[in-house]
């Protein structure tokens, strides 16, 4: 900035005391001082700003740095991904040939249906309803309350209510 010393200072106090006179001397140094600190706070702004928008373009180039380790790093991993999938599905087709998708055709459905029906078939009618109804085997399912009362002795020894 501009290099001012003692001496200087005093002579450009002399001159301002001899064109402005005493009386206003006062109040012009009083505005010139408010317009230094106006001067000053508006360049310390603008400094501030500047630096501001560096730091910001700073940031945004190290976003932007950072977003593109992370797409190819993203992208690294996806290739390897699907190559090793590749390899994957490769040896399996090689090892098991019968593993190829293959059309079923309706003779093979309607076997395979009927193969089921009969199959459901045996496991269900396993022992016939006559002989279970027979021999008191389970034709449904009785809630704990019902076994509890079927097998409850018939004798009255046993109030029915609490308040008899």
């Amino acid at each position: 900035m501009i290099d001012l010393g003692l001496s200087k200072l005093a002579i450009i106090g002399v001159v301002a005391l001899v064109v402005i006179g005493p009386e206003k001397l006062p109040k012009v140094a009083r505005m010139a001082g408010s317009l230094y600190g106006r001067a000053q706070r508006y360049l310390n702004e603008v400094k501030s700003e500047v630096s501001r928008e560096i730091e910001l373009e700073e940031l945004k180039n190290l976003q932007k740095d950072v977003q593109d380790a992370a797409q190819s790093i993203k992208q690294g991993v996806e290739s390897s991904i699907s190559e090793n999938l590749a390899e994957v599905e490769n040896a399996w087709h090689d090892n098991h040939p019968s593993a190829q998708p293959s059309s079923a055709s309706s003779d093979d459905l309607a076997r395979k249906a009927r193969e089921f029906r009969r199959k459901k078939l045996v496991r269900s009618s396993a022992v016939p309803a006559w002989y279970k109804q027979r021999n008191g085997g389970k034709m449904h399912v009785t809630s704990g309350a019902a076994r509890v009362a079927r097998f409850r002795p018939r004798g009255n020894s046993f109030p029915t209510s609490f308040f008899k």
